[in-house]
């Protein structure tokens, strides 16, 4: 029964997080630039947790795997889908932290073998049922060096808010994504 019952919430908040991000749309530009590159959903990110997130502080080997796409780029027509592929222990690690704003710095490469790494600050705020992540900051290296990027990742709320109250563990987040890349 609450296998089903937590299959069941996971259906209806992967539903809210769609209709979420169908209703806000991509967050808008990052700048008044030109747009260099925009990515969109079906785009997705699944983030793993080994050992699973709990609420005591632990060591955690973080794992964030992105497909981007379809992708769209007028200054590089070449691009049409992407990858983020992402690895590292964070030291006293739990499920709090999801909750938490911070930086990141991340390679994409492109389908055509070019990459943009990028470094950005990131907000983590609950809408509705729904765990939205919003990363904001400067391509720093290789194709698009010194563009504005806005990437919202959207998800299912459930496991993160268990979690957070004690009830449960999270071994694996599923969101959608939206990528802009602007030029200043």
């Amino acid at each position: 029964m609450i296998k089903s019952l937590r299959s069941a919430t996971a259906v209806l908040t992967t539903a809210v997080a769609a209709l979420v991000l169908t209703v806000l749309g991509p967050a808008g530009t990052a700048s008044a630039g030109v747009l260099d590159v925009t990515c969109t959903p079906p785009s997705s990110q699944v983030d793993t947790f080994t050992p699973p997130l709990s609420m005591t502080p632990q060591n955690v080997t973080v794992g964030i795997t992105s497909q981007l796409g379809p992708c769209v780029s007028l200054s590089n027509p070449a691009i049409t889908s992407g990858s983020i592929n992402f690895s590292a222990l964070v030291p006293g690690l739990s499920c709090l932290d999801l909750l938490q704003s911070g930086s990141i710095t991340y390679t994409i490469v492109w389908n055509t073998g070019q990459t943009s790494t990028v470094s950005a600050n990131y907000t983590v705020t609950i809408v509705g049922a729904a765990l939205v992540v919003t990363r904001t900051g400067t391509v720093t290296s290789g194709l698009f060096t010194g563009s504005a990027v806005l990437q919202v990742i959207t998800g299912p709320a459930a496991d993160v808010l268990l979690c957070t109250a004690g009830l449960g563990t999270v071994s694996s987040t599923y969101s959608l994504v939206t990528l802009e890349i602007t030029s200043l």
